[in-house]
């Protein structure tokens, strides 16, 4: 079923809890007093009820029949059609997991409808069924409350953000290659963030303004400052962490190019080092090679090598190979090749 919870209040006390929005409704205008109507993904028909009972326009219908709009405040007459988008974070995946919720409410109605399991209102409608004294003020305590259990969940999402930032912080100098994409998987998640509770600012501020032209209990409009200031906390440090992710991409950029210049600096040097002996080895191949030339000659043993017979042939032929290997080698000594 698409209602998951319904109920007609009175004065601050539930009187009925009817099964279907037809039925609420029609015990409503019997009755009076205040009906809340929870519908989780509403069919299309149930969409066009809510539409004409508050008066929608037909795209503000279709907005809500398909989801996926923007968090917004925007006034219908007497009808407020308000979009939030909750969020939690989850401890196993270390993830941000976000839903959203739309919040009709004109005098003496209240429809909530929502797409995701999450959030749960039942808790909601408990706080305010145990306070009567809130709950009497009307479908604007229910909004309230909403705004304020949204924002309160906001709390675990900011811790769990900052510790996933304090982990890549660590991370970050212990060079691992993983780092770069978690960085930027988080600031994905920081950002869907930011566009998830930045316009809950100016929300806030149009609602409360709305409460005193409305002459809403003073209680209820200073409740809802209370929320407007713990929103203003949860946007500033939904802003620190973004200053502080980029930072993180930044000094990882750094550290990433380091890395590789000093990969480049090793590889030079090894490319030095093999050029030199290389150089040295060239050196002393060239050097021997001037005793194998000579000897090499006086080996070919043919009969008619007039040096044969000469008496000093054999002495000039050693000096002539020891000269030559030193006149290579003051050569090379001198290019600074040994």
């Amino acid at each position: 079923m698409s209602v998951i919870a319904s109920a007609i209040y009175v004065d601050g006390l539930p009187v009925a809890t009817p099964d279907s929005l037809e039925q609420t409704l029609e015990l409503l205008h019997q009755h009076g007093g205040m009906a809340w109507v929870e519908l989780y993904r509403p069919t299309s028909q149930e969409v066009s009820v809510i539409a004409g009972e508050f008066g929608l326009h037909g795209l503000v219908a279709e907005d809500t029949d398909k989801a996926h709009q923007r968090p917004k405040l925007e006034r219908y007459g007497h009808t407020l059609f308000t979009v939030l988008h909750p969020a939690r974070y989850l401890e196993d995946v270390e993830q941000v997991e976000f839903s959203e919720l739309h919040v009709f409410t004109r005098p003496g109605l209240v429809v909530t409808v929502r797409r995701q399991a999450a959030p749960d209102l039942d808790r909601v409608r408990h706080r305010l069924e145990t306070d009567p004294d809130i709950l009497r003020l009307g479908p604007e305590a229910v909004l309230y409350a909403i705004l304020d259990e949204v924002v309160d969940q906001y709390g675990p999402v900011v811790v769990g953000l900052e510790n996933d930032i304090d982990e890549i912080e660590d991370e970050l100098f212990d060079s691992d290659p993983a780092v770069s994409r978690r960085i930027y998987e988080l600031s994905r998640e920081v950002m869907a963030f930011q566009r998830a509770t930045h316009p809950l600012v100016g929300m806030l501020e149009g609602l409360e303004q709305s409460f005193v032209n409305d002459d809403v209990d003073v209680e209820l409009r200073h409740r809802l400052r209370d929320v407007h200031d713990h929103t203003l906390h949860v946007v500033e440090r939904a802003d620190a962490f973004r200053s502080l992710l980029q930072n993180a991409l930044a000094v990882n950029a750094t550290l990433v190019a380091q890395q590789q210049s000093e990969e480049t600096r090793r590889v030079t040097e090894a490319t030095y080092q093999q050029s030199e002996q290389v150089k040295r080895i060239s050196s002393w191949g060239a050097i021997l090679l001037a005793p194998t030339l000579v000897g090499t000659i006086y080996g070919m043993n043919f009969h008619h090598m007039p040096e044969l017979d000469w008496a000093y042939g054999y002495p000039l032929a050693l000096l002539g190979m020891v000269a030559l290997g030193a006149v290579l080698y003051a050569v090379f000594k001198r290019h600074h090749w040994l």
